[in-house]
């Protein structure tokens, strides 16, 4: 087949790629459009291999993260044509990724082709997690949140679904009867794990807000006492045992609210606490994205530890991109470690905006005696319009909660606010982009998942020592006689 149009057909199935996450959820799609990218770079040379991989992943990340653009254009006032580069710029730099494990596949080739691509893809996927701070979003095992490789979540998590999806992809590519019945029998046996390693540990009644506030009146000084005025109406409405409010809710530092208005949340906290989304710190030290909790026994609040680069923390000669932005609190300061907090029996770990990706960051409030039994997310949304956003970061919390097996409570500002079950399963949601109360209730677990407890140990690095062992396998079966 011509470059070119291998080249259009490998972008033209990244682009199939996304469509297989939420919301469509079509987890066979992903391995299928995976496999057409393996059976187009299967004879390929390394060089020809890796701009299929970089064509590929250029049309899955353009595609899978073009709501950027309605942050930069929309509300950052970046012109629509550079708004529209940088998206492109950033799927390019993402998509090397993808180009270098194709490269890497191209070197080896006989019977040890299958678990060769699975395995430099899975290198791909740990890269793109964990270097320069790491941006997972859309990485391929979430596909998985439905379908048979679900159940492999708390056993070997999103990446290691992500290898075994590659594996299933290249058995398909390599038209090999017996390496696609193999991968049949591995998909298969994941049906017969067993698939409950927690237990209840009681449930908490929560109210869940969504205040609904546009991003471009936020942080509007003529609107802030406004908005203030309606999530204090809504905090005041809310019945359950818990109030939960979105991140930043509160788009001032706390310092900076009026004194009557912070003793108004303590009046209504002696109710019912509330966690609320506010900024803590001081001018020399920085301020932190933090969640605050009111009428608790103890006092405790969380800072937001993992920074989103350009929203939160300014990468090193990016200062003028994020200038031209007006990003407001663009340069914050990392939160400390902080216990979950102990409420009505439950356990809650707090976790601010797309936290939710890292479970190797959090994973330690997963096991042990004290483990959360609750995973409470808070996040702001509004930056990125309703598509595609809302439905791919719940996707995201529905993964951890399948490889950890807790319950996840959302409270966002303009959609998804849901609860999901310890599989998650969406027990109860918002509709997105109106104003509302989700009054539900949540069962929180107890127990540790193998998932967890491998992972709290040796963090990622089976995953990354196992890609590699496969491959210098391969190396050393090549340069046998």
């Amino acid at each position: 087949m011509r470059s070119k149009w291998a080249l259009a057909l490998a972008c033209a199935a990244g682009v199939v790629h996304t469509a297989a996450f939420a919301p469509t959820f079509l987890w066979w799609l992903q391995i299928l459009a995976l496999a057409g990218l393996f059976a187009l770079a299967w004879e390929a040379r390394p060089r020809r291999a890796a701009l299929l991989g970089g064509a590929f992943g250029l049309g899955w990340l353009a595609s899978g993260l073009w709501w950027l653009y309605i942050s930069m254009h929309d509300f950052g006032g970046i012109p629509a044509p550079l708004a529209v580069l940088a998206v492109v710029l950033l799927a390019l730099f993402l998509c090397l990724y993808y180009a270098g494990a194709m490269a890497l596949a191209a070197l080896f080739s006989g019977t040890l082709r299958v678990p060769v691509f699975a395995a430099a893809w899975l290198l791909a996927e740990l890269a793109r997690a964990t270097w320069f701070s790491g941006f997972p979003w859309l990485a391929s095992g979430y596909a998985h949140t439905v379908g048979p490789l679900s159940a492999w979540a708390p056993w070997i998590g999103v990446y290691g679904i992500a290898a075994l999806a590659a594996a299933c992809a290249a058995a398909l590519a390599s038209r090999s009867w017996r390496a696609v019945v193999a991968m049949v029998v591995v998909v298969g046996a994941g049906a017969a794990l067993p698939d409950e390693f927690t237990r209840s540990s009681g449930h908490l009644r929560v109210s869940l807000l969504q205040p609904n506030v546009r991003q471009d009146e936020k942080f509007d000084r003529d609107l802030i006492e406004g908005n203030l005025e309606r999530l204090a109406q809504q905090i005041e409405a809310a019945r359950g045992q818990l109030v939960v409010t979105p991140e930043s809710v509160a788009p001032l530092p706390l310092e900076f609210l009026e004194p009557a208005y912070v003793q108004r949340l303590q009046r209504a906290a002696q109710q019912r606490p509330l966690l609320l989304g506010t900024f803590l710190g001081n001018e020399r030290e920085g301020y932190v994205n933090s969640m605050l909790a009111f009428g608790t026994a103890q006092p405790y609040d969380y800072g937001k530890r993992h920074l989103l680069p350009f929203g939160e923390f300014v990468p090193t000669g990016f200062r003028w991109f994020v200038d031209a932005m007006g990003i407001p609190m663009q340069d914050q300061a990392r939160g400390r470690t902080q216990a979950p907090l102990v409420l009505e029996g439950q356990r809650l770990r707090p976790l601010i905006c797309y936290e939710d990706l890292f479970g190797e960051d959090f994973v330690d409030s997963m096991v042990g005696p004290d483990a959360a039994t609750v995973l409470v997310n808070t996040s702001n949304l509004a930056w990125f319009g309703r598509w595609m956003i809302q439905d791919q970061h719940l996707q995201f919390s529905q993964m951890r909660a399948l490889e950890f097996q807790r319950p996840f409570i959302r409270s966002t500002n303009t959609g998804a606010t849901a609860v999901l079950d310890h599989h998650g399963r969406v027990t109860a949601r918002l509709d997105p982009l109106v104003p509302g109360i989700l009054e539900a209730e949540v069962e929180g677990r107890s127990g540790s998942t193998p998932y967890a407890r491998w992972l709290a140990v040796c963090g990622l690095w089976p995953l990354w020592g196992l890609a590699l062992a496969m491959l210098g396998l391969a190396a050393s079966r090549r340069r046998a006689p």
